[in-house]
């Protein structure tokens, strides 16, 4: 006869807070993932552009969606879903009281990470990755529209894991499982850019929840995450050989 193990199945108070996060984050960066990865999509946009349109105008959508996505799209479930949502208990909140250790702990992960960052992105092995833009010559524009892009996908990718995903688990799990389960999410998305990238995020990841949970806000490691991005892009642009810059404006609209 088939029988199975008596399991309770019934939907208990506070499971949704427990749920609810670690569910929308795999559920929603996968999506942005194969969004972004997909060769159907990206067809689309060099199909209907020359080369360098194309490329910029793909990677821009890609960075939109992905604000939606983790930005967005979270904000609105936790509303409909949470009882007393507010966007401030989720670190989109400027702390006064946390204001001085807030302003030191950016200031010295700025010093160690952008010499760290700029070291690694003059690699040749780092050009693959960045810039994510292929646009050979780059101006003014493009420079803009990059800022743009990485700004708005990285204020909804903090949000997601540094925001919804961290500080809704810190209640029902306490602060160190709230971080493991934080970091080897975070971790994992950096799988598919390298080996290096997925080891390094995971102490990075353990510093970022600490200042983020001790400031009380996602700032930190949102600026801080600006400052790697750009940094990435902008080194990698500089000594990559077959990248230059002109002041010459192109038209990139997407």
């Amino acid at each position: 006869m088939f029988r199975t193990l008596n399991i309770d199945l019934s939907w208990k108070d506070g499971d949704i807070i427990t749920f609810l996060p670690i569910f929308l984050t795999l559920i929603c960066f996968s999506i942005y993932w194969f969004i972004a990865q997909s060769e159907r999509i990206k067809s689309i946009f060099y199909n209907k552009y020359d080369f360098d349109k194309a490329s910029a105008n793909h990677i821009l959508f890609t960075k939109i969606i992905g604000f939606i996505l983790m930005g967005v799209v979270p904000s609105i479930v936790f509303y409909i879903l949470i009882p007393d949502f507010k966007l401030s208990n989720y670190g989109l909140t400027f702390v006064n009281e946390t204001a001085l250790f807030s302003l030191v702990s950016l200031v010295g992960l700025l010093l160690i990470v952008i010499p760290v960052v700029s070291f690694n992105a003059r690699k040749p092995s780092n050009f693959v990755i960045y810039p994510q833009i292929k646009i050979k010559v780059w101006d003014r524009k493009l420079f803009i529209y990059n800022g743009i892009g990485w700004t708005i996908y990285l204020f909804g990718y903090e949000f997601l894991f540094r925001g919804i995903l961290l500080f809704s688990l810190i209640g029902p799990f306490g602060v160190w499982p709230a971080i493991a389960i934080n970091v080897a999410l975070y971790s994992a998305t950096h799988i598919p850019k390298s080996m290096n990238e997925t080891i390094s995020a995971v102490p990075f990841g353990i510093v970022l929840c600490l200042i983020t949970i001790a400031s009380g806000s996602i700032w930190i490691a949102f600026i801080v995450h600006i400052a790697m991005a750009f940094t990435n892009t902008y080194i990698a642009l500089k000594y990559n050989p077959e990248m230059n810059y002109h002041k010459k404006t192109k038209n990139y609209n997407v």
